[in-house]
């Protein structure tokens, strides 16, 4: 089963995320700040992870998981409220893989990653 963490400032975010995730066959943790992500990360990789670009400490997360043995390996979801290139190509250099426009539901969440969930 592939492990994946959502790093999100917001509760809510984080539960239905998880709820929507761990039915489509994650493994899901949670993080509410960077540093409690990157703490996580540091004992388990996830294989996937979405950052909330709203979060402070965001880009520093993303390099610090890159920066890690294996961080490398991540595919990291940089989850943006809208498609601003500035904030867009600030999380490309701190090493995000792809972009999340939020809000996400079920639909969005099921289309990105309900084909990946199987495969660890």
């Amino acid at each position: 089963m592939k492990r994946l963490m959502i790093a999100d400032s917001s509760d809510i975010v984080r539960k239905v995320g998880k709820k929507i995730l761990a039915e489509i066959g994650y493994q899901v943790t949670e993080a509410g700040s960077g540093r409690e992500a990157l703490t996580r990360c540091e004992r388990e990789l996830p294989h996937v992870m979405i950052v909330d670009a709203g979060m402070s400490d965001a880009l520093d997360l993303i390099s610090n998981v890159r920066a890690l043995p294996e961080g490398k390996s991540v595919q990291i979801y940089y989850c943006v409220v809208e498609a601003e290139l500035k904030v867009m190509m600030a999380g490309k250099r701190a090493g995000a893989n792809e972009f999340l426009l939020k809000p996400f539901d079920r639909e969005i969440l099921t289309k990105t990653f309900g084909d990946k969930a199987i495969a660890a």
